[in-house]
């Protein structure tokens, strides 16, 4: 039970030329679960983002959409955490991810950001604390390093985002298994998983 995740993120940056952008990945999987569990994702100032909670499995969860910009994710996530007292370990941040392909999804637990600006602020503002578990949302990687901010705020195209919408499809069943059974079933499952 103990690994039972309180509060999901996810993360993107907010306004209507990001939404359809890889970057925005994190933010896909917490309205997949807003819709799949009929929790309202609502503004919520102190939170700086869009904040919902609903049962999942026995928990009662709590859902966020940070509405800063994606390299101040951590300016809502802490005061909701801290709010709440959740603990770093029951947290889940969801973020594209460059170095898998589009339609893989893992779940890892702990380890550094990775260049990655959200999870940067958000360890920064937990106290360094890495512990979190993280949803890894493959976008692929453009081949280049100076094509990498291009392509994170860029819109993939169709096929591809089939594929990701396909694997966040896939890691929303697989969060219901880890949240009733264990984690580890919910890994086997999702782990195995290609878009195709």
């Amino acid at each position: 039970m103990e690994t039972n995740i309180q509060l999901v993120v996810g993360l993107g940056n907010p306004g209507p030329e990001y939404t359809k952008t890889r970057h925005n990945a994190g933010v896909w999987f917490v309205e997949e679960l807003s819709k799949r569990y009929n929790i309202s994702l609502r503004p919520e100032k102190k939170y700086f983002g869009l904040y919902g909670k609903g049962q999942i499995g026995d928990t009662l969860v709590h859902l966020l959409i940070p509405t800063t910009f994606m390299n101040r994710s951590g300016q809502a996530v802490a005061p909701l955490a801290n709010f709440f007292r959740i603990p770093v370990e029951n947290m889940l941040v969801a973020h594209d991810e460059l170095d898998m392909d589009p339609g893989i999804c893992k779940i890892k637990k702990g380890g550094g950001h990775g260049g990655h600006n959200g999870l940067r602020d958000i360890i920064s503002r937990m106290a360094n604390n890495k512990e979190f578990y993280r949803l890894r949302i493959g976008i692929g990687h453009p081949g280049h390093r100076d094509r990498v901010t291009g392509h994170v705020l860029g819109k993939a195209p169709a096929g591809e985002q089939g594929q990701i919408e396909q694997a966040i499809d896939e890691a929303g069943r697989c969060f219901e298994i880890w949240q009733k059974d264990d984690l580890k079933k919910a890994q086997n499952r999702l782990h195995s998983f290609k878009a195709q």
